[in-house]
């Protein structure tokens, strides 16, 4: 005889170990989840993100991921959102400007999910279950997997909307052959008529139906490869890593439970000249659990002279001196946006005193030549 399992169980389980919801659904392909892929995948929105897209029929369909499967257990763990009060990182007479990181990166939350999941897991095995734990990977479209169990549903800003919780919720799924006895009902959507995520996205990235396109989309942009298009620099303003503005506009949020604020870990802003003034090996080792193009330093270098360049400090000794220290570097991608950053603070001197050769030298794709163009600046005759 097999043993069904009652849901409630396992919530009570997680709520011990640290997680805020768990819910179960059956372990049928996402039909309509791969559909919206596909469908975006083919209209290039999804930027040449991987993640889910590599594969659409896989990351819908739980089955897959473990033979014998019966059912999915999904579970949530809400972290902090950014502190109510505003920085002012754009102000021109701080001394040193600071980069904002997400909210979703400040802590460990997917180490504590990963930790809740393991115990629910264990809890499945000593039942004789076998169990696959999936989280944070391009296994299995997770919001997609947990609006099906109930848990929400798919907001216009593209975030899993818990009706309790709201949206800052990391998500963690175990695929389990055992059957487990749910009456979870999917969420109706909740969004109604606000359109406040598509109106007020800074680079308009939402669409008023839900659906973003990456190629706008400032968090994807910051992980993106190549250089960081010139038409979203000014938009990105002081953002380093990330970008919460859809889900701090969702009005779901405004009435959402608190976190602790000792569960993040993690500074909130980065000292931009720290950064440009520190070692590949410093960086990664600080910054290493972001998602990095290429797990290349240089990335994190661009986005910070993004920042750098929106910051307003005209004055600072240090920026002269950090800016001209970028403009010598070995990493085109590193000069060109030197170039950018130097032009936005009014720096085009410490631009015009380099020497063609070398800031021209080893850029086989000729970014750096393409920003002196955009900026107005032929090293040739050196105007």
């Amino acid at each position: 005889m097999v043993r069904v399992l009652n849901l409630e169980d396992l919530k009570q389980i997680g709520r011990r170990v640290g997680l805020d919801d768990v819910a179960v659904t059956g372990i049928e392909p996402i039909l309509e989840a791969r559909k919206a892929i596909e469908e975006r995948k083919a209209l290039g929105l999804h930027a040449g993100m991987t993640f889910t897209f590599g594969n659409p029929g896989r990351a819908t369909n739980p089955s897959l991921l473990l033979e014998g499967a019966r059912s999915v257990v999904v579970a949530l763990r809400r972290y902090a959102p950014p502190s109510s009060q505003l920085s002012d990182v754009l102000n021109k007479d701080q001394i040193s400007p600071k980069g904002t990181v997400a909210a979703y990166v400040r802590s460990e939350e997917y180490g504590f999910l990963r930790k809740g999941l393991e115990a629910l897991a264990e809890h499945l095995n000593l039942l004789g279950a076998r169990t696959e734990i999936v989280m944070d990977d391009n296994r299995l479209a997770d919001r997609a997997v947990a609006a099906r169990a109930g848990l929400g549903w798919l907001g216009r800003n593209t975030m899993l909307l818990h009706p309790k919780l709201g949206s800052w919720t990391v998500i963690g799924s175990i695929v389990t052959d055992m059957p487990i006895r749910s009456e979870s009902d999917r969420v109706d959507d909740g969004c109604g008529s606000c359109r406040r995520c598509s109106e007020d996205c800074p680079t308009g990235a939402l669409d008023e139906f839900g659906v973003l396109d990456a190629n706008k989309c400032l968090a994807w942009l910051l992980q993106a490869k190549g250089i960081f298009p010139r038409e979203y620099r000014v938009a990105l303003g002081d953002r380093l890593y990330g970008c919460d503005d859809c889900q701090l506009l969702c009005p779901i949020n405004d009435n959402a439970p608190n976190v602790p604020q000792a569960s993040a870990v993690r500074e909130s802003h980065v000292d931009i000249v720290t950064l440009l003034d520190s070692s590949d090996e410093e960086l990664m080792e600080k910054f290493g659990h972001w998602y990095i193009p290429r797990r290349q330093p240089s990335y994190l270098r661009r986005n910070a002279l993004v920042v750098l360049g929106n910051s307003g400090n005209y004055d600072d000794p240090e920026i002269d001196r950090v800016l001209r220290e970028c403009l010598n570097s070995d990493e085109a991608l590193v000069r060109s946006h030197a170039v950018w950053a130097a032009f936005r603070l009014n720096k085009k001197y410490l631009v015009t005193e380099q020497q063609p050769a070398s800031l021209l030298r080893d850029d086989p794709e000729g970014i750096v030549d393409a920003e002196l163009q955009e900026c107005g600046i032929s090293m040739d005759s050196g105007v």
